[in-house]
């Protein structure tokens, strides 16, 4: 049975997803992160990414991680916040341990591809050096 499944399917997932977004929007730290973005249309994609990891028979639509998030200046602190949100989410939802391990495990194995800090500690340096190259990349 897969990750999916054993959450109860579309419903439960969705409701996961959409207070988990609503969290990161609505949050002091990294909601003006998503000033600019649609809320429904982030809660899609961040559906379709975790139901395709999570084992259902969804494609994820969205652009490539890296792509997607380049042209933000993400740094650390950023990424880790939003860690502490997903993994608040998931305990208020009752996700078994061992799904939110694997769900947080597998966010965390995609840092390189959102930041280019290796910590919590930021690198303006490097964020500046991001803004830069997908400004070139436009």
């Amino acid at each position: 049975m897969s990750d999916f499944e054993r959450l109860g399917g579309e419903a439960p997932l969705r409701a996961i997803v959409d207070d988990f977004v609503d969290r990161i929007f609505d949050d002091v730290m990294i909601g003006f992160l998503f000033a600019r973005a649609s809320r429904e249309r982030v809660k899609e994609f961040e559906y379709q990414h975790a139901a395709e990891h999570l084992g259902a028979a969804i494609r994820y639509g969205g652009r490539p991680i890296e792509r997607a998030h380049a042209r933000h200046p993400i740094l650390g602190g950023h990424f880790d916040r939003r860690l502490t949100l997903l993994r608040e989410t998931l305990r208020d939802h009752g996700v078994p341990e061992d799904i939110a391990e694997r769900w947080l495990a597998y966010h965390q194995s995609m840092r390189a591809l959102v930041t280019a800090d290796p910590d919590s500690n930021c690198n303006d340096a490097a964020a500046s050096a991001r803004l830069r190259d997908a400004g070139d990349q436009r």
